[in-house]
């Protein structure tokens, strides 16, 4: 059975995800920080015919993430596709939202960690075997503010948009390997709950897009919008 990891797993996207390529017939690997909310997800999707496992981890620990996702290699035999899309979680020192002119590099050095460093770091646990066998797709989650900036979001956007551009950078490289990098951007606010006039979309709604960046292979991009 192809594996899917999961990095950032949680009961919205996280979940979705999983059911979108659990229903293909893969086995899905959840990493997150909290053991128990892993668990609870672990259950949900077993009950529909789901095989998964929980793999505590913390992005921000990059040692811990790396041994999550061996873990996972373990487990699974392998991973075949990775989906990289941690949500922001509180409290973490120095995480907080700051215009263009207010940015700092105390300001911005945890967005960095968190989107991009993180991301690198579960980038280097998987793909070399996935070159190894001519075969693998990694995917990343970014917000709409990585193509499109808006100033509340400041730090958050910069860091974002690194991501971005190194998925589609590497990509380029990747060209003619059999491994796919692909990135999607989120251009509304998941689920309920989102500033008021700030277009939303339902999970089931967004995770389409992961499996047709998998299957289809034909760029590196997908944006979900209103």
């Amino acid at each position: 059975m192809p594996t899917l990891a999961i990095v950032g797993a949680g009961p919205g996207m996280g979940l979705a995800i999983a059911r979108t390529f659990g229903s293909r017939g893969f086995d899905v690997a959840l990493i997150a920080r909290t053991k128990e909310k892993l668990e609870t997800l672990v259950d949900r999707l077993g009950r529909e015919g789901i095989t998964a496992a929980a793999f505590p981890a913390d992005v921000l620990d990059r040692a811990s993430l790396t041994d999550a996702l061996d873990a996972a290699k373990v487990r699974f035999g392998g991973i075949d596709v990775l989906e990289y899309s941690p949500a922001p979680h509180s409290p973490v020192p120095g995480f907080t939202l700051t215009a263009p002119s207010e940015v700092t590099v105390d300001s911005l050095q945890p967005q960095i960690e968190y989107s991009f460093y993180g991301a690198v770091t579960a980038t280097q646990a998987v793909l070399p075997a996935m070159r190894e066998a001519g075969a693998g797709t990694l995917l990343f989650t970014t917000g709409g503010g990585s193509v499109d900036p808006v100033p509340m979001f400041g730090n958050v956007n910069a860091a974002q948009a690194a991501l971005r551009n190194w998925v589609v950078n590497l990509d380029k490289e990747l060209a003619g390997t059999g491994v796919h990098a692909g990135h999607v951007v989120i251009g509304v606010w998941i689920g309920g709950g989102g500033p008021e006039g700030f277009p939303t979309a339902a999970p089931e709604q967004i995770a389409p897009l992961y499996w047709d960046l998998h299957e289809n292979r034909d760029r590196s991009e997908a944006v979900f919008n209103a």
